[in-house]
This record gives C-alpha cells, structure tokens and sequence, in this order.
C-alpha cells in the first residue's frame, strides 16, 4: 500500500507542474499568434487565449487523474519507478501531441488571416462578406 501511496503522491506533483509549465509557456507566447490571426484586436486575442489556456487544463488534467490509477501490484521502488516513467511519459505525450496539434491550428487560422488581408489590400474585399 505504501508503495501506491507514493507513486500516487508522486504522479500528482509531477504532472499538474508539468501541465501549469507547458501552459503558460504557451499562453504567454501564443498571443502574439492570436493578435496577427485577429487582425490585431487584442480583447479577442486575450479572450481566446485565455478559453484555450482553460481547456488546455481541462483536457490535460482530467486525462492525469483518468489515468492515475495502478492496475499491478508495487512492490519495492523499482516499480514505482517504471510505473511513473510509463504515466508520465503518456502525459508529456499527450502534452506535445495538443501542443502540436495547436500549432497547427494557429498555423492554419494565420495562414488564412493572412490570405484575406492581403485580398482586402488589393482588392477592398474580404472572403466571405456579403455586401
């Protein structure tokens, strides 16, 4: 029992300081993204990091107490070991996974802001209004 009580302790600890790390590291550095995807309207741009930064805790912190159970049986530190090394690493996974996953988003959502300033600049239209 002992054993489960530290690994338990353990895998707490390190996965919210790993999850709070990877998110204010992006929240402070995705904003520059969401400010050139928003056309440089800062409320929006700080309104949408912050609902992003929310469900980045959500879906991460919920996936580490989902997963925080130990099915086999600890019976000295070198299990405890292995097993933290399998959990925390499916979460440092998980965390590089949504964090791509965001890039890829932003990339996208830039790449078509971009897109339609450059039309307005040329043009005087943007794609989907109606006049």
């Amino acid at each position: 029992m002992h054993y489960f009580i530290i690994t338990y302790i353990t895998y707490l600890l390190l996965t919210v300081s790993i999850t709070i790390w990877v998110a204010t590291t992006l929240f402070r550095n995705g904003k520059v993204f969401l400010l050139d995807i928003f056309h440089g309207n800062a409320e929006l741009a700080a309104s949408v990091n912050k609902l992003l930064l929310t469900g980045f805790y959500l879906v991460n912190l919920g996936y580490a107490i989902y997963t925080l159970q130990v099915a086999q049986g600890m019976h000295n530190m070198q299990d405890v070991i292995e097993v933290l090394s399998i959990k925390i690493g499916w979460i440092i996974l998980v965390l590089g996974g949504m964090h791509f996953f965001n890039l890829f988003v932003f990339f996208r959502l830039r790449k078509k802001a971009m897109h339609e300033k450059a039309l307005r600049e040329k043009y005087g239209i943007v794609p989907g209004a109606t006049s």
